[in-house]
This record gives C-alpha cells, structure tokens and sequence, in this order.
C-alpha cells in the first residue's frame, strides 16, 4: 500500500519524510489509460510521478487546512503538468503535451527549452475568507547563476531555500508501478512565520551552517533512484540511517482522489453562457466533458442544458456522468 512515513533525528535539528506510492499512483495512471486522450508518453509519467511524491511530501511538512498545488509552466512540449495534494494526502495530476516527446527527455527538454520554464507552489485555503488569495510561490527553472536545473528535486531545493530559507534535500523518482521521494530537511531555528495560511519556518543566518543536517544530506544523497524504486520505506531508512538515533512516526496512507463532480462541470458550463453551451449542444448534439485529472466524462443533453439556463429552475440534470 501507499505510504509516507515521517521521522525525526533524535538531538538534531533534522527531520526527514519518506513517500512510496504503490496502488494509489497505478490508480492514477490506469485512469489516465481508459481517458480519452490516452496515456502519458513515459518521460511525462515520470515527472508526474515526481510531482506527486513531492507535493504529498511538503504537503505533509506543513500546517496547513487546504490544497498544495504543484505546478509546472514550460515552453517545451510539456506546456502544463499539475499535481494537487489535499490536507489528508489525498492527490491527483495532469500534463497537458503538445507535440512530441523523445524518449530521453530530461526537464529542460520538457518544460524549459527556451529557458522560460517556471515552478509555482500555491497554497489554496479550504475555507477562505471574503477577499483571500491564495498564497504563490514562483521561482524559474534555473539556478542563482542562469544554469538550467536537471531534474525537479534540485528545483525544490532551490524553491525551499530561496522562498522558505530552509536546507532541503529531496530524492525522486517514479516508474509505471511506484512514484517514490525521500526529503531531508533542517529544523527551523528562527520564528514562526505565517505563509498563505502554512505555518514555516525560516533562519536565513543558518543557511548551509549545519554540520548534523550537512551530514545527513550527504547520506540521503547517496540514495539512488533504483534503491528508491525497489526497496520498501524500513530498508531505505535503515540502509541510510544505521549509525543514526531515528524516532519514527506511524505510517500515513496517501490516496488517488479526483475532485471533479457532475455539478462542478455544470458550474464551468454556467460560467460559458447559454449561447456558447448551446452552439456546442448543435454543433455535437449533446455536450461532453471529460476530466483531465481522472478520465471521468460527463454528458449533457438538450434537457440538461435547457433546465441549466432556465431561469427559476431548480431541477439538476438528468443525465449521468460515464466513466
């Protein structure tokens, strides 16, 4: 089953979080088969996968009652890849890919091949007060000195210690049968700060100045992608961490979940009028959506549309959603 295990080095100030999901993330994927569009080409599962391990990895790094959005803008033939992590871990993805994918295709090659590549963390409150925005965190595809970045644990890093000032180590990696993610993390010194809603916090003067945290970096670091995509979380930890004092929390249970809804599909239709809806419904004699995140499709007939933009109406539609 999926887990995520969570750990802290006794008398250090590190703290560590271990993420392998099994049956959750094949659920993702086998509904992304059965939609409309088909699967994924292998190098964009790969990084769908990453995102998931790490947005349900800093989802569960923080205090914070709503939704963490992991997103990827590119100018590559991934234009948008998406990964949304609720409060009880649950998590969906998608990618949207125009044009072709080689079957080596690195980060740059996807998302930044003009250097225009960006990666937004979002941090959206379940429930939000009259006004309230969602808190973003934007940073580029790059380093400090323009260099592209390789792979997303190394864009991570860079977004945890540029935005959060916080040492960050983080392994990834993900096939068809596990998506998996290993983060090592220095303990905050300085005070509380209040992000979006997400409690972090930061000691800018203690960047890099941690013996303990730089040592078991290094040791995280020597963890390889096959290791992290063979080997169950008690022997990953015990492997690194042998000569370590490690106090382990109980297991967490991540879970594919897709939020979509017949009237949330309804709402979006709302939203693009009456005249657009019914040029769809002439044009293809019913409107059908499908859902990008897990394959569900949703019919609407000419009754369906017409009880939506009749005024007074109370009546929901008839017709039913189709897997």
């Amino acid at each position: 089953m999926s887990e995520l295990r969570k750990f802290l080095f006794e008398g250090l100030p590190v703290r560590g979080m271990l993420v392998c999901l099994t049956d959750a993330w094949q659920d993702l994927l086998k509904r992304r088969e059965g939609a409309e569009s088909g699967a994924y080409p292998p190098p964009v599962r790969t990084l769908l996968g990453e995102m998931a391990a790490a947005g349900v990895l800093m989802q569960s790094n923080i205090k914070f009652n709503g939704a963490l959005i992991l997103q990827m803008q590119g100018d590559g033939p991934v234009r948008l890849a998406v990964a949304e992590i609720q409060p009880d871990l649950s998590f969906r993805a998608t990618a949207t890919v125009n044009g072709t994918v080689a079957a080596d295709a690195r980060l740059e090659a996807l998302l930044n091949v003009h250097g225009q590549g960006r990666c937004a963390i979002t941090l959206d409150p379940k429930d939000r007060l009259p006004g309230q925005q969602p808190y973003q965190g934007v940073v580029p595809l790059h380093g400090d000195q323009r260099e592209p970045l390789q792979n997303l644990s190394e864009v991570l890093e860079h977004y945890m210690l540029q935005s959060e000032q916080l040492d960050t180590r983080m392994v990834l990696a993900a096939n068809d049968e596990r998506a998996a993610g290993l983060l090592i993390q220095r303990l905050p010194v300085g005070g509380d700060s209040n992000i979006g809603g997400a409690h972090w916090k930061s000691d800018e003067e203690a960047i890099g100045q941690s013996e303990d945290f730089n040592r078991i970096a290094h040791l995280a670091a020597t963890l390889t992608k096959e290791e992290l995509l063979t080997l169950d979380a008690d022997t990953i930890l015990r492997r690194l961490f042998w000569e370590e004092d490690v106090r382990h929390f109980e297991p967490m249970r991540p879970r594919f979940a897709c939020r979509c809804s017949r009237q949330r599909v309804q709402r979006m239709l709302s939203g693009l009028g009456e005249e657009e809806s019914r040029s769809i419904l002439a044009e293809q004699g019913r409107v059908d959506i499908g859902c990008e995140f897990c394959g569900a499709r949703y019919q609407f007939d000419a009754v369906d549309v017409e009880q939506m933009f009749t005024p007074g109406s109370d009546q929901p539609p008839t017709s039913r959603s189709v897997q």
